[in-house]
């Protein structure tokens, strides 16, 4: 998202007289052309670069957590066997922070803002700190990496033919690759335009400008991610929540819950973010025994979640976008509730997570949101569907502030079962926002080097 919002408070080429930016010059100029060429050129590497890095932590989840204990010898995972992949990935991502340039990346603590491209000495840390962290258990999501790995990398692709590129030039560069990462998580280049664009600081034409090579490069990313699929078999990524129940129109009494769910997620939020930041702070002082205790921590979540429901530890481990189809398709097997259950500790995990590990804020609050939602759905007057559609966005946008974002993610997990739930959606959004901005509360103080990403 850095390089995204950076780019957009940059013109790519060309200004207009007094220094102001002329946005129908800058896309007249032949510079600008070749930033569209270069943008076509780019889609393809980042693309294939983003699946393979999704699909290297869906293997090291697999391995940690299915191979490993049938190699030493048990016929499944015992019980207690989150602990192990987890205090691992503590200590590693803890040291990854510590000592490797660039801090591992952003703290997902400080969600989406502005910032510079990613360098790229600061790639392999950031590369090391995301698979461990979402491959061994974390509840943590891989946009936020994405989006700095996909930039990052294309800035350094373009670096290799040109080393004198000027900032804006480079800004552009930057936000070309985020558009082509993150449109393979989502399996949608206008979805993940559409995020881009919200998230960045500038509106109106010079934004389109700007992020124009970004779309582009989505789009020709989607052609080599689709062909990767069919050279290798692993499949694409798609989102959509396969075989939903019909939701039909909605009703008064659902309208009543995505207001009460709006009320009702703001909070959770705030209480969420606000104890992650607190926990960071004691974090950055004892970076390696604090991860390991937070890892530990997480595990113990997940395996007291097991316990008390006889539900898998997984529902409350990983950032949760692969197990969300199955929680939703076995819905009638959990109780309300299990799934409060689900959503208290899961919820904590996630705290500890963006404390001490590298990824993104965004899936885990879409699970928590869908399984608040689910166990609502055992209330009158809340069906199945819309009860997840509402819990979905009303999360979503409390933990990104991005309310339209909120929305179209929704939108693309429930597929064309959303359509007629979208107004419960955007009323729970609208409300969860406002609410949410007079709620928070000003944040535990984080040094500034930590803000930066230098150790913390």
């Amino acid at each position: 998202m850095r390089a995204t919002q950076a780019a957009a408070s940059a013109p790519a080429a060309g200004t207009a007289p007094g220094g102001s930016t002329d946005p129908l010059g800058v896309l007249r100029s032949r510079p600008y052309l070749v930033v569209l060429v270069t943008a076509a050129v780019l889609g393809v590497p980042i693309a294939a670069a983003a699946f393979w890095f999704l699909k290297l932590t869906t293997l090291t989840q697999q391995w940690a957590f299915t191979d490993a204990p049938k190699a030493v010898g048990f016929h499944g995972e015992p019980i207690w066997w989150p602990v192990l992949p987890l205090t691992v990935a503590g200590l590693l991502v803890g040291a990854t922070i510590r000592y490797l340039p660039g801090g591992g990346g952003e703290p997902p603590t400080r969600g989406f803002h502005a910032g510079g491209v990613a360098m790229p000495a600061t790639l392999p840390g950031v590369f090391i700190a995301a698979v461990l962290s979402i491959g061994l258990g974390a509840v943590i999501g891989p946009e936020a990496p994405l989006i700095a790995l996909g930039g990052g990398l294309a800035y350094s692709i373009v670096r290799l033919v040109k080393r004198d590129l000027p900032p804006q030039t480079a800004a552009v560069i930057g936000a070309t690759g985020s558009f082509a990462a993150i449109a393979t998580l989502l399996g949608n280049p206008l979805a993940g335009a559409f995020l881009l664009m919200e998230a960045s600081v500038a509106g109106g034409l010079l934004a389109t400008v700007v992020l124009l090579p970004g779309l582009l490069a989505a789009g020709v990313g989607a052609l080599i991610f689709t062909g990767l699929d069919s050279l290798t078999g692993y499949g694409t990524f798609s989102l959509t929540i396969p075989n939903l129940p019909k939701a039909g129109t909605p009703t008064v009494a659902e309208f009543g819950w995505a207001i009460a769910v709006g009320l009702l997620a703001a909070p959770t939020c705030v209480a969420v973010k606000w104890l992650a930041v607190w926990t960071l702070r004691w974090v950055r002082r004892r970076r390696l025994l604090a991860s390991v205790v937070l890892g530990a921590v997480i595990a113990g979540l997940s395996i007291g979640y097991a316990e008390a429901t006889s539900h898998g530890s997984s529902d409350v481990l990983f950032s949760g976008q692969s197990a969300l189809p199955g929680l939703v398709s076995n819905s009638a097997g959990y109780t309300a509730g299990a799934l409060a259950l689900l959503v208290a500790l899961k919820g904590l995990a996630y705290s500890a997570s963006l404390s001490a590990f590298r990824g993104g804020p965004t899936f885990p609050a879409l699970f928590i949101g869908a399984a608040g939602g689910m166990a609502l759905s055992h209330l009158p007057g809340l069906s199945l569907v819309p009860g997840i559609a509402i819990g979905m966005s009303a999360m979503t946008v409390g933990m990104l502030r991005l309310p339209m974002t909120a929305v179209l993610i929704t939108t693309l997990f429930l597929g064309t079962d959303s359509l007629s739930v979208i107004p419960l959606s955007i009323v729970a959004v609208v409300v969860a926002f406002v609410a949410s901005s007079w709620l928070s509360p000003p944040a535990p103080s984080i040094p500034q080097q930590a803000a930066a990403g230098s150790s913390g």
